[in-house]
């Protein structure tokens, strides 16, 4: 039977590198936006507003997905409003589709969020969750709304008897054509910015981060774990961390990243000194670097996310995450940290994001 699958924020960092992955594996799919990404080649763009049911149930009409791959939020002011939109996402597009019969599996990707609490109440609980981070965790107090898609994933699959997975990365590292908004591309314009005016590349985080054990994600290797646990019976109706494989330090990787843009670099040193603050008077200063390089955008603000980057590098806890569970079921694919970030800094350059 044929696989067709339905990537539901194709433009994403996330959904775009599935999308090809998918297709490179020979399934038809469907990658859903609000504004589409035509620049995947085997790619069948789906323009749909997945808060408007009328407007989704007529760019739905004509497919009919065996496999579903949830890859987007909306970020909004409060966590009760990320709930209610969020999981409004989720339902809304299972239950148009669900007349239908066709889904097989539903894969859901959120975040360790689930372990660590929504943004705002990071480490203010005063019970910081114990790392490494595994799937058996219970879920915490506070309002989540990771928690709201899952239960609304729970509930489409008990009524229409398909199965799930739920994927929860780090902080996922890769590129997504017009969608650049992570912590790696952040860096890379920060270390650009820092080599064209001589300031020193300085890290914004917590100490606990500089000096701790961590991990990331490659998009790539969250792709290849998607398909994986949607073609994989073991795998069904599971939860799944999914990182790199490897761990590393800050204070390593920060010189790393430093040394392959020839730049000088600042440590932790007494105080988190956010990144967010470090580049709030640059925009005027990208502009001209975008220029002066013939780069394809020179609007700071649309290819930064100071803000996300210091949210993930202040956390006052080493966060690293347990992948044994997928490792015993049979994933065991394995990404080098430090090829990510240089492998996503070459293809930035490639496709002249940075100078």
């Amino acid at each position: 039977m044929e696989n067709i699958a339905l990537v539901v924020g194709a433009t994403g960092i996330t959904g775009s590198n599935l999308a090809q992955e998918l297709i490179s594996n020979g399934w038809t799919t469907y990658g859903l936006a609000r504004n589409p990404n035509t620049n995947i080649s085997g790619l069948i763009s789906v323009k749909a507003d997945l808060l408007d049911v009328e407007n989704l149930e007529a760019a739905l009409e004509q497919i009919s997905p065996t496999h579903i791959f949830f890859t987007t939020w909306m970020r909004n002011d409060t966590e009760e409003e990320n709930i209610k939109v969020n999981s409004a996402l989720v339902r809304n597009l299972l239950n148009v589709l669900s007349p239908k019969k066709s889904i097989q599996h539903v894969a859901l990707v959120t975040g360790l969020k689930h372990y660590l609490g929504p943004f705002e109440a990071y480490a203010k609980s005063g019970a910081l969750p114990e790392t490494p981070l595994r799937e058996e965790q219970p879920r915490l107090e506070y309002p989540n709304f990771y928690y709201a898609q899952e239960d609304a994933v729970y509930e489409a699959a008990e009524r229409d008897g398909f199965s799930w997975s739920i994927h929860r990365p780090h902080t996922v590292i890769g590129y997504a054509v017009g969608n650049l908004m992570n912590m790696g591309t952040t860096l890379a314009i920060y270390a650009s910015i820092c080599k064209e005016t001589g300031r020193k590349f300085i890290f914004p985080g917590s100490f606990a981060q500089w000096n701790g054990l961590s991990d990331v994600t490659d998009a790539r290797i969250l792709a290849k774990q998607l398909l994986w646990a949607s073609t994989t019976e073991a795998a069904k109706d599971q939860a799944f961390n999914i990182t790199n494989g490897d761990v590393f330090r800050w204070k390593w990787l920060w010189e790393k990243i430093a040394n392959h843009f020839q730049i000088d670099f600042e440590g932790f040193e007494n105080e988190m000194r956010p990144l967010e603050k470090e580049l709030q008077n640059d925009e005027e200063l990208w502009k001209n670097i975008a220029e002066k390089y013939n780069l394809k955008e020179n609007k700071l603000s649309r290819i930064a996310s100071a803000w996300h980057t210091d949210l993930d590098l202040g956390r006052p806890i080493e966060v690293m995450t347990d992948m044994a569970k997928s490792r015993k079921l049979g994933f065991t694919n394995f990404q080098s940290t430090l090829d990510s970030f240089t492998d996503l800094f070459e293809k930035l350059k490639e496709e002249k994001i940075i100078p």
